[in-house]
């Protein structure tokens, strides 16, 4: 048929060509071809090969699904302090670096304490005199030869001299900068010869040897959670790590503007990777249920259902709702509509329609 078409458009063509002009000549010559070549071109007894939409699948099957909540927290020091001077006065000596670990009452900052260490040794003198005056006047008034208001009056001096003393020894105390526990310094503020004044900043020093991480937690969850809870962390300065811990306190009140409980969570912190400050990803294991699972992008919403598509043996395509219960990144929990070992559409959703036939590309190699 073909054959024939073309030599009818051939022949016209001549007949036409000694009547008109050259323009209109080209004209025809152009509607003969695109004719010619859109000109369906079936074979006798052939039929035209039915196209697949091609589509991956998942089998449902059941897994173990835990069932948690996610919140957000700020880590902080098990102990963190900022130190500072008790009295004004200059710095004489730096003890520490930045960034120093240190131990309890290790001295990091000595200030000007010449006129205490004078006062004190003054002191000394005195009380040391004041004893070997009490000592001969008991011996003589174990003799009656002092009396008693003598001796008790210089009994009460040594006692006096003592309380000053003590009270000098305090004071060289506030002269110095002791760590009050182990830990690691920060940033030093201070210099030799620096006057510091009480509330001004030294540096600071922070416990990070556990690692304490608040967060708020709906009050809907509250039923879920409890002292002892186990949970894990992550942080944006360490990809794909995951730092455990458990929960050791919660707040005995709800916030009645966001409904939520302050909980907090204490996470080991051996090689310090952790520091107070850090933005922490918190997840809480409410319960672990065995239930069919699978992958999110396999549903399909409409309104306010949810349906996926089924791919039988005979690779038909059928349309069935499904009731969705508790959600995870990536995977859902089908409370029904799905029986294990079926085969629902993964990829290729949108191509798809009830009663669509489809190839499957990866029916061979499926991964439950």
């Amino acid at each position: 048929m073909t054959i024939i078409l073309g030599t009818s458009i051939a022949g016209l063509i001549m007949a036409l060509g000694k009547k008109l002009s050259p323009l209109l000549l080209g004209l025809v010559l152009l509607v003969g071809l695109l004719a010619f070549l859109n000109w369906p071109q079936e074979q006798a007894g052939q039929t035209m090969t039915k196209k697949l939409t091609p589509v991956k699948v998942y089998e449902v099957s059941n897994k173990l699904f835990p069932v948690t909540i996610d919140a957000l927290g700020t880590a902080t020091a098990n102990e963190s302090v900022t130190l500072t001077a008790q009295v004004a006065d200059t710095v004489t000596r730096v003890l520490f670096d930045d960034g120093d670990k240190v131990e309890a009452g290790q001295l990091l900052v000595q200030l000007n304490n010449k006129e205490e260490v004078a006062r004190v040794a003054q002191l000394q003198v005195s009380l040391e005199e004041a004893k070997r005056q009490l000592s001969r006047i008991k011996n003589l008034a174990s003799t009656s030869a002092a009396s008693e208001q003598l001796l008790d009056e210089q009994q009460a001096l040594v006692k006096s001299l003592e309380a000053q003393i003590a009270v000098a020894n305090a004071q060289l105390d506030d002269l110095q900068i002791k760590a009050p526990f182990n830990g690691r310094l920060g940033i030093r503020r201070v210099s030799v010869g620096s006057l510091v004044r009480p509330a001004d900043e030294i540096t600071t020093l922070d416990d990070i040897s556990v690692i304490k991480v608040d967060f708020n937690v709906a009050e809907n969850h509250l039923a879920s959670m409890a002292i002892g809870q186990k949970v894990t962390a992550t942080s944006v300065a360490y990809p794909g790590r995951e730092f455990s811990g458990e929960i050791v306190a919660m707040d005995s009140r709800i916030d009645p503007v966001t409904r939520s409980i302050l909980s907090r969570a204490v996470i080991n912190n051996p090689e310090a990777e952790l520091r107070p400050g850090m933005l922490m990803q918190v997840t809480i294991e409410k319960q672990v249920l065995d239930t069919l699972v699978i992958p999110e992008e396999a549903l399909v919403p409409n309104a306010d259902k949810q349906f996926v598509y089924v791919v039988a043996e005979n690779n038909v395509v059928s349309e069935r709702e499904v009731m969705v219960g508790e959600r995870r990144p990536g995977w859902v929990q089908i409370v029904s509509g799905l029986n294990a070992g079926e085969q629902i559409i993964v990829e290729g959703t949108l191509r798809v329609r009830d009663g669509s036939e489809v190839r499957v590309l990866n029916r061979d190699t499926l991964e439950s």
